[in-house]
């Protein structure tokens, strides 16, 4: 996963020799790269059916090609920073929390805004577990940030690392492909920042926390300890069984109260949630369908509680509901395709061939 690291046979000791991997031909890199762009969006902002285009294909298109800067270009960055530099899940998870605390409390500043959407509901869910000394609501942060993480990045990286087996471990893009990823990003940020703060600016107090907030989430990800074999040893579940729990512990997350007490739980949950992950994504048993399930999950929950969501604005439920449908029934073609498909031979950056299962033991997520 390093993108230059000792060679040897993993576990063993000697002389460190350390060497440039090349990257995957072009057609193996394109093709994940774009699925990145376009799939973190659609798990951000339409999977759980909530927006008042729903049912609108021309503007869900359109929105689709004005979030992929935003959310596409984060996703791939994170990915590609932390698979260069041989982190795996605990990484990816800290570094889209940063990411998460950027979009939401830099970019729209969804975190600080009391009227950033004009419905009831956004005052059901912010006022409960409002914190006025700091203008925020814990259930906000819990819900953004958390919702950054799972469902703009780490779920459609899984994913799609899951469709290209044989490039999941490697780089998927050299300087000039980082230069117009950050490029993008960079100006999507300023659209979506002057959109956003128009009408509302958070305090310079509130704004250096978030920044701070982020920097340390970052930091964090680069402190914990690189992928390195051998890996630990530990139980670790069935993939259907992991999904499952998964699946469980994210529709808990969706369904709680709006309360303090619900927070709380939520909390608790999430924390279990992220555990679960974190460790055993460190041991042997982990494989590439084990990163499929639990991400796979993440899809599959939302797209199913999508139809009990209430739209915001005027919506035809006709068109509302077939459009749940036709994301569901692309989350669930889209993970039967990356379940089928078969473990390639790969070049590790110690130059020497082995096999990406996609099975129960394998690759690394």
């Amino acid at each position: 996963m390093d993108s230059a690291r000792p060679t040897g046979s993993p576990g063993t000791t000697g002389t460190a020799r350390t060497t440039r991997a090349p990257l995957p031909p072009l057609r193996r890199r394109l093709g994940p790269v774009v699925g990145l762009l376009l799939l973190s969006p659609i798990c951000a902002e339409y999977l759980i059916g909530y927006l008042e285009v729903m049912g609108r294909p021309v503007d869900l298109l359109i929105g689709l090609l004005l979030l992929a800067p935003l959310y596409g270009t984060a996703a791939v960055l994170i990915r590609e920073v932390l698979r260069r530099t041989g982190r795996g899940w605990p990484s990816i998870l800290l570094l889209s929390a940063a990411f998460g605390v950027i979009q939401a409390g830099l970019v729209d500043q969804s975190l600080f805004n009391p009227d950033f959407v004009d419905e009831p509901s956004w005052d059901l869910e912010r006022l409960p577990t409002a914190i006025p000394a700091l203008g925020i609501s814990a259930n906000h942060v819990l819900d953004f940030v958390v919702g950054h993480v799972i469902w703009s990045f780490a779920a459609p990286i899984a994913v799609v690392e899951s469709c290209a087996p044989r490039a999941a471990e490697r780089p998927w893009l050299g300087r000039v492909g980082i230069g117009v990823m950050v490029m993008l990003y960079g100006l999507a940020v300023l659209v979506f920042l002057h959109e956003h703060t128009k009408h509302f600016m958070a305090s310079p107090a509130q704004l250096g926390a978030t920044a701070a907030s982020a920097v340390a989430l970052a930091a964090a990800a680069f402190l914990v300890p690189r992928c390195r074999a051998p890996r630990r040893s530990g139980w670790v579940p069935a993939p259907w069984l992991a999904g499952s729990t998964a699946v469980v512990l994210m529709t808990v997350h969706h369904v709680l109260p709006a309360s303090r007490p619900g927070t709380v739980s939520d909390l608790l949950v999430l924390v279990l949630l992220g555990g679960l992950v974190a460790r055993w994504s460190v041991r042997a048993q982990w494989g590439r369908a084990h990163a499929l399930a639990v991400g796979g999950a993440a899809l599959v929950t939302n797209a199913g509680l999508a139809f009990m969501v209430e739209p915001l604005g005027e919506v035809s439920y006709t068109a509302k509901y077939a459009a749940n449908a036709v994301l569901m029934a692309g989350v669930l073609a889209l993970l039967f395709w990356a379940r089928r498909r078969p473990a390639g031979t790969v070049a590790p950056q110690d130059g020497a061939e082995r096999r990406v299962d996609t099975g129960v033991r394998g690759g690394a997520a």
